[in-house]
């Protein structure tokens, strides 16, 4: 009996979405031809589209037997086999369908297709290259596309992405992708506008919705990340990406509640069962501060593939988080081995030696790492101020530096001491008797570190990020990581090691403030020691009495988040009332510092400065140690 009718009934109710059916019929029609491979091999199909991928294996494998020549069933088989989480095996499989057919593109891309789902991604882009080498098909170049971004390598991704718009102009998936890199590259603006061109030819992609989402976070959108998620999760509900990344979007807007019970949905949603599963578990593990659990998960990523550069980032960081700093180390190592610009693992690395003393190493490395990110925030009507004002004064100096571009004036290390030991008894002495523990120092600097200091901030165009209160902050990663900081670090722990002990160097930076705005607003920081001190001078002080720093002799809770003690100004100030907190007003003085426990609550007092750009109040400060409750 030839089998063609009801091969053909059977195609047709799979159009109307009757797979069940079709089942049916090619179970009966197998059945009644032992010899029939089209009836077995839509068999497979039919039973893999239902998911049902045992059953699937065995049609597949008695169409092989009929026909073992044929190129196809092997990629149908390694395509159910990875389902089933025999990815070796679905490997095996499909190399053996190229061998029968070396110029069949199928076996290639599928194979692409399953290598990158198993997280073996350059395995994969030699696949997705075999492939397009044979028929340039925009589904390869998305693909492609897509191995690259897991490998931290958004701009080749970007070129591939562009290669298959350009026999697609509006494929949906090339534009999803092509959005993820240039979310990866930071040009956050151009990624949103991509997404949103790819979710108006295809509302129904979940996973753009959720990429979508991830930008509007790192923009710091984190309502509308959250509505992007919620986009996401209504398509794919069961998606443990999505409800991660909600979470953290949550936490970030200080609804920890409502961010926890996301973390927990998304290990709740389904078992791990891969690599990305793992990945993603891993993610809410560490939102849920169950770091050693997170640790697990991205071991069991990188047990599977040990090319996951992304996830050596995520484990060095965790690591960091325990104060694991030589596992932290290799960690990082392993991820700068895979792409040495991966500016995350960088960033991770230069923390993990400051906090080991190796301080200038760690500075460079946090230098390094701010050559790969993206372009500097949008310049503010107060920055463009700043800058203007700086401009002037470098071109007086007969320096020119075109605007954006980071130029650093000075800033090595001078050839006798930079902190004044002087202080070192005194300092001491005050520290072991003062509660709570607040010590104020004049000259905290000689006068040869601090003409150094002075050159180095008011020389260098490191002054890049803006902030509400119209003050620019210098990070290390965008050129504050002078070999002089370094040295005044290091001295500081030498001169005062009684209070500075062994607590190693968490983060250091500068503020630069504009005469005409306010400060810092109430936070307490995380580490244990506070060394902040001004370099402008005196003279620019309109107000002697004020424009240092106010403390309050009340701690931050040990309960509470990052984002409370330092970012919930309403909050802080309820807290400091209902405790009936006092504060320790410290005057403003060129070369004063005022070393304190960090957990203390402080402000930038009322400002009242000089026009002018050598006028500008200049803040250092330089945070040692960790909250004893940080980090787990």
């Amino acid at each position: 009996m030839s089998s063609q009718l009801p091969l053909d009934q059977a195609v047709a109710l799979l159009r109307q979405g009757r797979p069940a059916d079709a089942e049916s019929l090619l179970r009966g029609a197998a059945a009644a031809d032992r010899a029939d491979f089209a009836s077995r091999r839509l068999l497979a199909v039919t039973l893999y589209q239902q998911q049902k991928f045992a059953d699937a294996l065995t049609a597949v494998e008695g169409a092989i037997a009929l026909k073992p020549d044929l190129a196809e069933p092997y990629t149908l088989r390694g395509v159910i086999l990875h389902n089933l989480g025999r990815s070796e095996e679905a490997i095996a499989s499909m190399d053996k369908g190229a061998e029968l057919a070396p110029g069949e593109r199928t076996a290639w891309y599928n194979r692409g297709v399953v290598l990158s789902e198993m997280g073996r991604f350059e395995a994969a882009i030699e696949s997705f290259d075999r492939a397009l080498a044979i028929t340039p098909m925009p589904d390869g170049w998305v693909n492609r596309a897509g191995a690259l971004i897991n490998l931290q390598r958004p701009a080749e991704a970007l070129e591939s992405c562009d290669r298959a718009l350009a026999l697609a102009p509006h494929y949906p998936p090339a534009l999803s992708n092509r959005g993820l890199a240039l979310s990866e590259l930071k040009r956050n603006q151009e990624a949103l506008a991509m997404f949103d061109h790819a979710l108006s030819h295809a509302p129904g992609m979940a996973e753009t919705w959720n990429n979508r989402g991830t930008t509007l976070h790192d923009m710091r959108l984190f309502d509308d990340a959250v509505a992007s998620f919620d986009r996401a999760l209504a398509l794919q509900p069961q998606n443990m990406a999505s409800w991660s990344n909600r979470g953290r979007s949550f936490c970030s807007m200080q609804r920890f509640e409502e961010g926890r019970a996301s973390f927990e949905k998304a290990l709740a949603v389904g078992t791990p069962r891969n690599a990305a599963d793992w990945n993603v578990a891993g993610d809410a593990l560490v939102g849920l501060k169950r770091y050693e659990d997170a640790l697990s998960a991205f071991d069991k990523v990188l047990a599977i593939n040990p090319g996951a550069v992304a996830v050596w980032g995520k484990r060095a960081t965790t690591l960091y988080t325990l104060g694991r700093f030589e596992e932290g180390l290799e960690s990082t190592d392993k991820a700068l081995a895979l792409n040495p610009d991966f500016s995350e693992a960088l960033d991770t690395r230069g923390r993990i030696l400051l906090e080991m003393n190796r301080i200038e190493e760690g500075l460079t490395a946090l230098r390094q790492s701010g050559e790969h990110r993206g372009p500097p925030p949008p310049a503010t009507e107060a920055k463009a101020r700043h800058d203007a004002e700086q401009a002037a004064y470098l071109a007086e100096r007969g320096i020119t530096v075109p605007p954006g571009k980071l130029y650093i004036h000075g800033g090595a290390r001078i050839p006798g001491p930079a902190v004044n030991p002087a202080n070192a008894e005194i300092v001491a002495k005050t520290w072991a008797e003062t509660t709570p523990q607040v010590v104020v120092i004049d000259n905290l600097l000689t006068p040869e570190g601090l003409a150094a200091l002075r050159e180095f901030c008011w020389g260098s165009t490191m002054w890049q990020r803006p902030y509400e209160n119209g003050y620019l902050g210098a990070m290390p990663e965008v050129g504050f990581a002078a070999p002089l900081l370094a040295q005044i670090a290091e001295e500081l722990r030498a001169t005062f090691p009684t209070v500075i002990g062994d607590h190693g160097l968490r983060l250091l930076w500068g503020f630069k403030y504009d005469s005409r705005l306010t400060g810092i607003n109430m936070h307490a920081d995380q580490a244990a020691v506070n060394v902040n001190f001004w370099i402008t001078p005196d003279e620019a002080n309109l107000n002697p009495d004020r424009g240092g720093i106010v403390i309050y002799n009340a701690n931050a809770p040990a309960d509470w988040d990052a984002a409370d003690y330092n970012g919930n100004d309403p909050r802080v100030r309820d807290f400091l009332a209902r405790v009936d907190a006092k504060p320790v007003v410290v005057s403003y003085r060129a070369n004063r510092a005022v070393i304190f426990d960090s957990d203390l609550f402080h402000e930038t007092d009322v400002l009242a400065f000089k026009e002018g750009y050598l006028n500008r109040r200049i803040n250092l400060t330089m945070l040692f140690g960790r909250r004893t409750f940080y980090g787990g």
